[in-house]
């Protein structure tokens, strides 16, 4: 899953170099395609189905901007200053897959968004900071939620992570809250695992719904939104971010083998 993780952090990093005001979406896609069939890659979300949907997912990126939260459509929507891209990418590779998503702020962006973005990225982080620490996965949820509420944002729960290995969807469902049917829901977490985990946060209400192009999915409020990922894999010394771009400082988290309350 390692080689796959590169793959999909080099998508990621060109798309971060093109998200310039005048770009369109779906020349951002055709990149990350590009670098796709250069590897030999297979991308996961072209031609992705969903049950009762008759069209097929139609692009290699998910891109989201501003008040859309996830599975936005490339086209030829331009970039502009001041834009929230969310852009959400997953690929196999020898067999193995790798999902990962930024939010990725364009230009002179308000502090209201810019502080959305840096607590979805503090959300995460308390998920791989604590992915070593804790032994059910209620347990991190609740402190991602937390955080996310105190800061004044709300999480988005109709879309979820998910568990991530020869497919791209795995059990189990990976909730960014504690809901009331977590306990039936929640699973204990040990070295082995391997989940990509992606927190979406509102700045308004958590509500949503699909577009009539049924995938695009907006905030009802209108207010912008922000959604990170990374693919994590949790080993006897600790977790790895397996998507993690080696231009960055992210650094793998140690184990800590004493139980936490």
């Amino acid at each position: 899953m390692r080689e796959a993780g590169k793959v999909v952090a080099e998508a990621l990093r060109t798309c971060r170099e093109m998200a310039r005001p005048g770009v369109r979406t779906l020349d951002v896609n055709r990149a990350v395609e590009a670098i796709y069939a250069k590897y030999g890659a297979m991308p996961l979300f072209k031609g992705y189905q969903i049950e009762g949907i008759k069209a097929p997912f139609p692009a290699v990126t998910c891109i989201s901007l501003n008040e859309q939260v996830v599975h936005g459509i490339p086209g030829q929507r331009e970039i502009r200053d001041g834009d929230l891209v969310k852009i959400d990418t997953a690929c196999k590779l020898n067999g193995w897959c790798a999902d990962a998503a930024v939010t990725i702020m364009v230009g002179e962006v308000r502090p209201e968004r810019r502080r959305l973005v840096e607590v979805a990225q503090q959300v995460l982080q308390i998920a791989i900071t604590e992915l070593p620490r804790r032994r059910w996965w209620s347990e991190i949820a609740g402190m991602m939620q937390r955080h996310a509420e105190t800061s004044g944002y709300s999480v988005v729960e109709q879309y979820v992570g998910h568990g991530i290995g020869r497919i791209m969807h795995e059990f189990p469902q990976v909730p960014n809250y504690c809901g009331r049917d977590m306990k039936k829901h929640d699973f204990r977490i040990e070295p082995g695992i391997v989940l990509a985990v992606e927190p979406m946060l509102n700045m308004g209400r958590k509500d949503t719904r699909v577009l009539g192009d049924h995938w695009t999915v907006v905030t009802k409020d209108g207010m912008p939104s922000a959604h990170v990922e990374h693919t994590l894999a949790l080993t006897e010394q600790g977790v790895e971010i397996i998507t993690r771009d080696p231009d960055t400082n992210e650094t793998p988290v140690p184990l800590i083998t004493e139980s936490k309350p």
